[in-house]
């Protein structure tokens, strides 16, 4: 068993500017994009913890709160929450800005699982984390009831698969 790492070193903060191309017919950006966004950082976050490739298994939830205009500027910032085997949790907020105001809001946030891979594409072990600060032991102590949840949705059987 690896030897378990503080929550904080995987830490991850992006920063982008919501342009006009990212925003639809209501002037507020694409869902999808900030999707986009939050596979990346939740990428870029598991490789520094995994010191190694990771893939998206699955996206756990994704909670708009407040709609983002072009123009605002979006921060986002991942850390790794629990581990598994193989397996990585993130949880990913989002928050805009505007700039024009200053008012910070909060926008999104994710819980995404991440797996990381050998250059095969085959599961690799990783390093369990341990928290830090009072948020970091929320998010680890309720780590557990999450891995549960998507567990039980795994072995429920689809009630959409005939289309």
């Amino acid at each position: 068993m690896l030897e378990a790492v503080p929550m904080g070193s995987s830490r991850t903060i992006q920063t982008r500017l919501v342009l006009p191309p990212d925003t639809n017919h209501m002037s507020t950006i694409f869902g999808g994009k900030v999707l986009a966004y939050i596979d990346e950082i939740a990428a870029i976050t598991s490789m520094k913890h995994a010191k190694m490739q990771t893939v998206t298994a699955s996206f756990d939830s994704v909670d708009f709160y407040s709609p983002v205009r072009s123009g605002e500027v979006l921060e986002l910032e991942a850390i790794v929450s629990s581990t598994g085997r193989t397996s990585m949790e993130l949880y990913i907020v989002v928050h805009s800005t505007n700039i024009d105001t200053g008012v910070k809001k909060l926008t999104t946030e994710s819980f995404v699982t991440m797996v990381a891979v050998d250059t095969n594409g085959a599961p690799q072990e990783v390093a369990p984390v341990f928290p830090e600060t009072e948020q970091e032991k929320k998010l680890f102590e309720s780590g557990s009831i999450r891995r549960k949840i998507r567990k039980e949705k795994r072995e429920m059987p689809s009630k959409f698969f005939t289309l």
